[in-house]
């Protein structure tokens, strides 16, 4: 499977000013290609194909006064700007095709040098690991790198990435094994809510942090000071660089809350089953800003990835299952209810139920059957049964951190 692994990098002025330029000569290359994509279709051409493309666009443009500074960067990263664009049009006609799982994707658009988010990315031929800690770009130079823990395996592709607050990051992709967890004798059902964030169907309860909430008063005062600089001043560069870092800490203690949670319910369960939420639709409601702070959907995908990573059982249960209207004890549906009843009691059983334990309950249930009937993303299920397979894609975060008393892997020499 596939890890990615996150740092914090360091560059100088003239580091940042080369990988200024690298960001640049990727998106023209894409901006390029699309272009030529498109005017393609419109005048009812064949589709191009990627070595036509790469031979007028990277190798040809090369040679021309209007873009001859392409020539000051890696071409290992041009290419790869090419590659990402085939992907983007692949996951575009997949989603046409119905072939593609997942919500349904646009089709690639061409970017801007204002976009707060720049990366490229790079094979293992364009970068190399030095003695003294530093990692080499192919013409950007050493860069200084914060190393907070080491690399389990080598890796195979390294993506560098200027966040919207002005931070340098390297991420690796890295191929391991999956690193199995002992087995346990219980499984759990999670409800996700604004109340509280998880309610585990054995009865306990994870408040719901609420980060953007507790930072919304200074991030208030930051956004006012914004919206008084007059546009295109230094001043207000400068003030956006401030909100765009109070909204980057609030995200990093978000993440980093997310990862310890479900790295705690990975160890402790066997198999985790979660409702199937519809976050896009919630988001444009009149909770929109308490669903997003919550981060319901990247906590799920953690969950997910662990799940495969250590070999766990992960199912979703379908978002049209009635958790809240069906009695966990008789199994009786009672009907619809609106959400300020947090306690009902069943009409047939008599039983009284918390709104929110009973849904976990309900869950849990459900998530058995669902493993029962075969359809559940486990490691050793049947390949017929639709199971996760080992091969997954990296995540765009990073990976979780090793397990305390356990000794990582050999990392990479001189690190």
């Amino acid at each position: 499977m596939q890890l990615r692994y996150s740092y914090r990098a360091y560059p100088d002025v003239s580091q940042r000013r080369a990988l200024a330029r690298a960001f640049g000569c990727a998106r023209v290359v894409w901006n390029d290609c699309l272009r030529a994509r498109k005017e393609a279709h419109t005048a009812g051409l064949p589709y191009v194909k990627s070595a036509e493309l790469s031979r007028l666009y990277i190798t040809q443009a090369k040679r021309t006064a209007e873009r001859a500074w392409l020539a000051d960067v890696s071409a290992v990263l041009l290419q790869q700007s090419l590659r990402d664009l085939d992907t983007a049009y692949k996951n575009f006609f997949d989603g046409i095709k119905g072939q593609r799982q997942g919500r349904k994707v646009g089709p690639p658009r061409y970017k801007s040098k204002k976009d707060t988010r720049q990366s490229i990315r790079l094979t293992t031929n364009a970068f190399s690991f030095r003695g003294d800690g530093t990692v080499y770009v192919a013409k950007v130079g050493n860069l200084k790198v914060k190393w907070s823990r080491r690399l389990p395996a080598a890796p195979t592709s390294l993506t560098v990435v200027k966040d919207s607050s002005g931070r340098y990051f390297l991420s690796f992709v890295v191929d391991t094994e999956p690193d199995i967890l002992p087995e346990r004798d219980r499984d759990t059902g999670i409800d996700l809510g604004l109340s509280h964030f998880a309610v585990l169907s054995d009865g306990r309860k994870v408040d719901s942090p609420r980060f953007l909430r507790r930072a919304e008063k200074k991030l208030r005062r930051m956004q006012k000071a914004l919206s008084r600089t007059a546009r295109g001043s230094n001043n207000r560069a400068k003030a956006r660089i401030k909100v765009a870092r109070q909204h980057a800490k609030v995200a990093d203690r978000r993440r980093d809350w997310h990862h310890k949670a479900s790295t705690r319910i990975i160890r402790e369960n066997q198999a985790m089953f979660v409702e199937d939420l519809a976050v896009s639709g919630l988001g444009r409601t009149r909770l929109a800003k308490s669903v997003h702070d919550a981060g319901w959907s990247a906590f799920v995908n953690m969950l997910q990835c662990k799940a495969v990573k250590h070999g766990r059982t992960f199912a979703k249960v379908g978002r049209a299952f009635p958790s809240s209207q069906v009695c966990s004890a008789c199994g009786f549906r009672d009907g619809p209810k609106p959400l300020h009843v947090r306690e009902w009691t069943c009409g047939t059983c008599g039983t009284v139920h918390d709104r929110d334990h009973n849904a976990a309950c309900n869950v849990l249930f459900e998530g058995r059957r669902i493993v029962a009937a075969g359809r559940a993303e486990t490691l050793n299920a049947a390949p017929s049964a639709g199971r996760t397979r080992t091969n997954v894609p990296a995540q765009r975060v990073e990976a979780g951190s090793p397990r305390k008393g356990r000794t990582t892997q050999a990392g990479i020499p001189g690190l």
